[in-house]
């Protein structure tokens, strides 16, 4: 039972990205997805998450408006779209599913990660000129 993101990439200030997140063992379909980031000396943040309580999406403010989330239940992938990338958009990115319900408590976020029970191995997303 694993998550696996991919599609991360060397890119442009202003170029475009998609990140995709798979599960082997298991479907994404039945819980909420999350993505999140780690830069350099600093801690993961929450980016976005889909969720399943109703489907909707929530975005950390950095990126609202730049980042769309996309879960494509034909194939069990949640996909990140990025675009309009800033240098500090660099980092390893993450896609995690929370299979114990427990992102319901928090209504209007994504909840902490620690709420978060599987992780896929990451993906380093790199924006330079």
């Amino acid at each position: 039972v694993q998550l696996q993101a991919s599609g991360g990439g060397l890119v442009q200030p202003g170029g475009s990205l998609k990140l995709s997140c798979a599960a082997s063992g298991f479907t994404l379909d039945y819980y909420t997805i999350g993505w999140f980031r780690q830069a350099p000396g600093k801690e993961r943040e929450g980016v976005s998450c889909v969720r399943i309580a109703d489907g909707s999406p929530r975005y950390a403010d950095s990126v609202k408006g730049r980042f769309t989330i996309v879960r494509d239940n034909t194939n069990g992938t949640v996909y990140l779209q990025m675009s309009s990338l800033k240098v500090e958009d660099t980092a390893v990115y993450y896609c995690a599913a929370d299979t114990r319900g427990h992102t319901r408590q928090y209504a209007h976020t994504c909840g902490p990660r620690y709420v978060y029970d599987k992780w896929g191995q990451g993906t380093q997303v790199t924006v330079s000129s």
